[in-house]
């Protein structure tokens, strides 16, 4: 069962990230520049609230340079590139094991 659920999510993930390839390929096209939408672009479209106390949750609880350097650079990341990356790992994660032939263990 747990299986079939990364399966599930993993294919969601990649078929978002499908549609932003669409996506940002179409703006690309229409402006005559390259156009990606940052992994922040796609979190303040989606829920801009949640993004906005993440900050000061990350700063006060955690190590207080965790923000700046490090989520800082994963929300300037390409979003179809970081979902595409998460659905493989998922379906990875997800596979049927390999049958064992003979006696190898």
């Amino acid at each position: 069962m747990i299986r079939f659920f990364l399966r599930m999510i993993g294919l969601f993930s990649l078929a978002a990230a499908f549609i932003l390839v669409i996506y940002d390929g179409t703006k690309s096209i229409a402006s005559n520049a390259v156009i990606l939408t940052s992994v922040r672009a796609l979190w303040d479209t989606l829920n801009a609230a949640s993004l906005a106390s993440l900050q000061p949750l990350l700063e006060q609880s955690a190590v207080p340079s965790l923000w700046d350097p490090v989520f800082t650079t994963f929300l300037s990341w390409p979003s179809w590139a970081v979902l595409a990356v998460l659905g493989i790992v998922l379906i990875v994660l997800g596979r049927r094991r390999k049958p064992l032939i003979g006696y190898a263990r």
